[in-house]
């Protein structure tokens, strides 16, 4: 599938690991395995990842940590990070998607499930690298600025710092102010037909996405019962 892709499972569990090993290098991935965070953060400057799957629960320096200290530090921003825990409360999910995390996946898991969020994302990585710069349009519109041509956001010229799903759930809707879009529609547009998620992990984006934008929440409006739309 992707043979030439290198993902790092970061987990305290070794039966986890081995699940997510065995699943993943199936599909041709090579694999990684670390079991607490000051391990991660060596091995992600040694093995230099794809992807990593990050437990948030690990001895020492917790998963929460370790996704900041990744995500500031230059050299490793775009490295997508997928936040694995056994809580599902919505709190914990915001936590991850504020400090960077591009996903978050809630144990137990489907390792279908997890095979192909982590093949949408990094398909989706592949076409951002190769696509053409002349592509999308510049979005100005109510003091929000995007520029997909460099993932650049602000608001009143003051910097947004958006995971790339969030960035691309802002940008979707603000192409067309006014137009209501289905959580389906949504997810298929951020991350293809081919990954099983439910419209609970957009709602989960939306909340970050609003507490981001601070003053300008109300950017993006609930259509109660339909989905979500940017306010003409």
């Amino acid at each position: 599938m992707m043979k030439d892709k290198k993902i790092m499972v970061v987990d305290d569990e070794a039966d986890i690991r081995e699940l997510i090993r065995f699943n993943l290098e199936k599909e041709g991935f090579e694999v990684v395995s670390v079991s607490d965070g000051e391990t991660a953060l060596e091995e992600a400057r040694l093995r230099q990842p794809d992807l990593i799957l990050l437990d948030v629960m690990l001895p020492g320096i917790d998963g929460v940590e370790v996704c900041f200290k990744l995500k500031s530090d230059v050299a490793f921003k775009s490295i997508p990070i997928v936040m694995l825990s056994a809580k599902s409360d919505e709190s914990d999910q915001l936590v991850g998607l504020k400090i960077g995390a591009d996903d978050y996946l809630v144990k137990p898991f489907s390792p279908k499930v997890l095979v192909a969020k982590i093949g949408a994302i990094l398909r989706r990585g592949d076409v951002v690298s190769s696509s053409s710069v002349d592509e999308e349009p510049v979005i100005r519109f109510k003091g929000l600025y995007m520029n997909p041509n460099d993932f650049s956001v602000s608001y009143k010229e003051a910097p947004l710092k958006l995971t790339a799903v969030e960035y691309k759930i802002l940008y979707f809707l603000a192409r067309k102010p006014g137009r209501v879009y289905t959580r389906e529609r949504i997810i298929e547009q951020v991350r293809g037909d081919d990954v099983i998620i439910t419209g609970r992990t957009v709602d989960v984006h939306i909340l970050s996405l609003r507490r981001k934008l601070g003053d300008a929440a109300d950017l993006i409006e609930t259509v109660r019962g339909i989905g979500y739309k940017v306010q003409e």
